[in-house]
């Protein structure tokens, strides 16, 4: 098992503080979600945990021993970012290779990608495009893995295959995944954070979104 700490994070940019000592934990085994309005800093936090936004205010262990960049270090850190990352040239074929997946283990899931195996990932609907991005992160092997925004574009059908997907990830590495769509997020969250005012709080269900604000 592996045990990931996030600790300490302050955040700002100019005078605006947009995180304000941020905690929280995530292991081998959990997914651990992570809500908040927009603009609330989520996914600041996913970039100042991979490395790839600095400040001089934060703590990141794997395992008890400091991480300064995760991005250098695919076999601790996988992120999916908002925006699509991977080039609309490079064909489904190729992007398999480069993550090291199995093509036959994706389509048991999505049988309808088989007829893609030799296109361009341009090819495909936002949506499709979408998937592929997700299971590339989600299925590599990796320590832990941050999805930020995973289920945008996705329709509800395939929606489900990628929590199903995740159910049997996270028996392999931590998962922290933030989405605007909260249902999608408690239902598979074995602990869940919420953001508000910079602040991350550990709740235990809808009444504490409720009484933090984030739901009616």
């Amino acid at each position: 098992m592996h045990k990931l700490e996030v600790d300490s994070i302050i955040l700002e940019f100019g005078h605006h503080r947009v995180l304000q000592d941020v905690y929280f934990t995530n292991e081998t085994g959990r997914i651990t979600g992570i809500l908040g309005r927009n603009g609330c800093g989520k996914s600041c936090l996913m970039n100042t945990i991979y490395g790839v936004l600095l400040t001089n205010n934060k703590s990141i262990r794997i395992d008890g021993e400091p991480i300064f960049e995760g991005y250098r270090d695919p076999k601790l850190f996988r992120y999916l970012p908002q925006f699509n990352f991977i080039p609309k040239d490079f064909t489904i074929r190729r992007i398999f290779a480069d993550f090291g997946l199995d093509f036959s283990s994706f389509i048991v899931w999505f049988p309808e990608f088989e007829k893609y195996y030799s296109m361009n990932l341009g090819k495909l609907s936002g949506g499709e495009r979408r998937i592929i991005e997700v299971y590339a992160i989600l299925a590599s092997k990796t320590k832990f893995c941050m999805l930020d925004e995973p289920f945008s574009h996705i329709m509800p059908l395939h929606v489900e295959a990628l929590k199903n997907i995740m159910l049997e990830e996270k028996q392999n590495k931590g998962i922290i995944i933030t989405d605007h769509l909260h249902r999608y997020i408690t239902d598979i969250s074995d602990q869940l954070y919420v953001i508000v005012h910079g602040k991350a709080h550990l709740t235990k269900g809808i009444e504490d979104l409720k009484s933090l604000g984030y739901i009616n």
